[in-house]
């Protein structure tokens, strides 16, 4: 039997898998599943915990970092179960509700779920919220989403010029930002985009 060939083609900005069928022409056929996407599955999550009701979100890629996620916003509130499964409920508190944690939020060493989680927290008045991380989310400069939250009012410290976790987040009343982001990063985006959420006016 023929077998389709799988070729393999990189370039410095992407990656493509080319699959050519058998000579013969015949088709191909097989069922396959593909892994959740990471970056989605931390979005699904925070909209999920701010959202009013239950959200269902199938697919959800369960590894570390998602988990990171859910542990975080777990502990101000959402309900989010099971954390083993392929099909995951996730009970939102609301747009504003997330509650005043007792202990320190750990993003662990996800970097997405800290920096994007800094958008809600910084828009949460009168709530005062502290993150933290393993030793190498430690060592990542945050400032490329702290800067643009202080342009909206955030109050936010840290280490190093406010700039490394732990950080500590005092939630302000923010005010809309047209902001120009001087590099490509989803992370920045999302995270001011959460924050415009309860900002009064348009980001």
């Amino acid at each position: 039997m023929l077998s389709p060939t799988v070729t393999l083609r990189e370039s410095s900005d992407c990656q493509d898998l080319l699959v050519n069928p058998p000579a013969s022409g015949l088709a191909l056929k097989g069922k396959f599943s593909v892994p959740g996407d990471k970056s989605i599955s931390h979005r699904a999550l925070m909209l999920g915990a701010i959202a009013t009701g239950e959200t269902i979100v199938e697919g959800l890629l369960l590894g570390e970092d998602p988990r990171s996620t859910a542990s975080c916003f777990q502990a101000m509130g959402a309900e989010i179960s099971p954390l083993n499964s392929q099909r995951v409920i996730v009970k939102g508190i609301g747009l504003g509700n997330l509650q005043e944690p007792a202990n320190v939020l750990d993003a662990g060493n996800s970097g997405t779920t800290i920096r994007l989680m800094l958008g809600l927290l910084a828009s949460h008045p009168t709530r005062f919220f502290t993150v933290t991380g393993d030793s190498s989310l430690r060592s990542r400069p945050m400032s490329r989403v702290i800067r643009p939250l202080q342009q909206m009012g955030a109050q936010i410290w840290g280490r190093g010029d406010n700039a490394f976790a732990p950080l500590a987040i005092r939630g302000q009343q923010l005010n809309p930002i047209h902001y120009q982001s001087p590099i490509a990063s989803a992370q920045v985006k999302s995270c001011i985009l959460l924050a415009g959420l309860m900002a009064e006016g348009k980001t």
